[in-house]
């Protein structure tokens, strides 16, 4: 990869701790998804979690966004303990995610899926919404206002009345992380945003992960298995292993840990 983080000029400087995670472990029957795990999380960084398949780290962001609740541990945003989470109200607290597969509406247009991420933003009733009343319509075209300025941020003006069903893959992945945008996020969750990719589509990828920290202050938290990418955009590293954490530091201090590269990144890097 050509694009670093510390060769980029950053727009927030890293802050204080925002998510603490405190030994969380998870399990579904007698399967240990995630053992004991600890680490934190800094304002406007981006902080990479890695392992081998199997190593619990979607399993990780689920927890973090309420799609899982661990049996042990606690997780703690801006200094409120997350009990009971749920995707809606983390959503609504300012945590986003995307997913590993896709998940947009491939029938609707770019447009259309991007403004569907702006539905938590809005406080319009349904009835206000239906009789096209003042604030619905107010609501409405500022939300309308702030997807463009997605979309152009995006670099997907061509494609803005295009279904989203006929775009290639990297374009579908871009247009996810422009719904995920949309909700206005203070915390970013990407699971696996280059999967599938080709050189080319993770190199705009990282540009455009890379420019929403810059642009919005979005602190990111991503899973990658491209280490290229990992160690050149990342400020940290948490390293999974079998649900257990195993390393976590800066890109070098993880490159150089005996543990990590032991388990997974091998004789060879």
């Amino acid at each position: 990869m050509t694009i670093q983080l510390h060769a980029h000029a950053r727009g927030f400087p890293i802050g204080a701790t925002i998510l603490q995670v405190d030994d969380v472990s998870l399990r579904f029957g007698g399967v240990k998804a995630l053992t004991k795990i600890s680490f934190d999380v800094r304002e406007h960084e981006v902080r990479a979690i890695i392992g081998p398949n199997g190593a619990g780290k979607s399993s990780m962001l689920n927890v973090i966004n309420g799609v899982y609740r661990p049996q042990e541990g606690t997780i703690t945003y801006r200094g409120n303990k997350l009990d009971g989470m749920t995707p809606r109200r983390a959503a609504h607290m300012g945590i986003s995610r995307t997913f590993q597969n896709i998940a947009l509406f491939k029938g609707m247009t770019v447009l259309d899926n991007i403004m569907a991420g702006c539905n938590l933003r809005m406080h319009a009733n349904f009835l206000e919404v239906a009789f096209r009343l003042p604030r619905a319509l107010r609501e409405e075209s500022e939300n309308r206002d702030k997807v463009e300025e997605i979309i152009e941020f995006l670099e997907i003006e061509h494609i803005r009345k295009t279904p989203v069903g006929r775009l290639p893959y990297g374009l579908q992945k871009r247009v996810e992380l422009g719904r995920a945008l949309a909700a206005e996020p203070k915390i970013l969750l990407l699971d696996e945003p280059m999967a599938g990719m080709n050189i080319e589509e993770k190199q705009d990828m990282c540009r455009f992960i890379l420019d929403v920290n810059d642009h919005y202050g979005t602190t990111v938290v991503l899973i990658e298995h491209d280490m290229g990418v990992v160690m050149d955009i990342s400020d940290r590293v948490v390293v999974l292993d079998y649900g257990k954490k195993i390393g976590d530091g800066t890109p070098d201090e993880v490159r150089a840990n005996q543990e990590v590269i032991d388990a997974y990144l091998g004789v060879a890097h």
